[in-house]
């Protein structure tokens, strides 16, 4: 498929109100995660995965146990999932994942981020039939054919496994997460992983123009400067 697997991180947060957001975003994902499946991220695998990359952004102990203690009271706030969909800047399709507990509130704010740049807000599932909702792992290597051998012989149903700048990227049906963690950390107990996740993939490309990226880079802070988004996905290709 040629896809490559841009690693989207957050740059470091060099101010505390910064590192608070995200903080706050780990702290609710993992309070509904934990609500709704259970504390123990034995059990729960969904919570563990989340604790599991709230470590590596560096997210503090005290704020995944005070979210977990949190769940396991029973008190606190009734926070749904929610999902805006939508044409961003440069007609990039763009998927925005929240968590709310006032969801006029949130479509509120994510309207304004679409309207205030030129960009344009569907309807449910208007852009996610174009991306795929997969595993994605990515790590240090350069033989993609042993990767998938591994992956074959553990009965893992793979979708694309890629080789790009001494970095394997591995796709996977989002069902196969853990397998994929198993396989490869059983066959290689040293692995270090750059990014283990499940994503949105898109299925194709939108070039952003010069003229557009301006616009572009707004509309994406004004997103991830919701409280109540979580994740933004698109399928951008920026100029340079």
């Amino acid at each position: 498929m040629g896809r490559a697997f841009e690693v989207r991180k957050a740059a470091m947060a060099k101010t505390a109100g910064a590192k608070t957001k995200v903080y706050s975003k780990y702290g609710k994902e993992i309070y509904v995660c934990a609500k709704n499946g259970g504390t123990d991220p034995d059990t729960n695998l969904s919570l563990k995965r989340l604790m599991e990359k709230a470590k590596k952004d560096q997210v503090p102990g005290h704020v995944i146990d005070k979210a977990i203690d949190k769940a396991a009271g029973g008190a606190g706030e009734d926070f749904v999932p929610a999902r805006y969909e939508g044409f961003g800047p440069g007609n990039c399709m763009v998927i925005v994942d929240c968590l709310t507990d006032n969801n006029n509130r949130t479509i509120t704010d994510v309207r304004n981020c679409f309207t205030k740049t030129g960009a344009k807000i569907g309807a449910p599932g208007a852009v996610s039939h174009m991306f795929d909702h997969q595993a994605v792992f990515v790590f240090e290597g350069e033989d993609e054919d042993a990767i998938l051998e591994v992956l074959m012989e553990a009965d893992v149903d793979v979708t694309e496994v890629e080789q790009e700048d001494g970095k394997i990227t591995v796709y996977a049906p989002n069902t196969e997460f853990y397998k994929v963690k198993t396989a490869l950390t059983d066959a290689y107990p040293d692995i270090n992983f750059d990014a283990e996740e499940i994503s949105w993939i898109p299925q194709t490309e939108t070039d952003i123009s010069e003229d557009d990226l301006p616009m572009f880079e707004k509309f994406m802070e004004m997103l991830n400067d919701c409280d109540d988004v979580q994740d933004v996905y698109h399928n951008a290709n920026l100029p340079g």
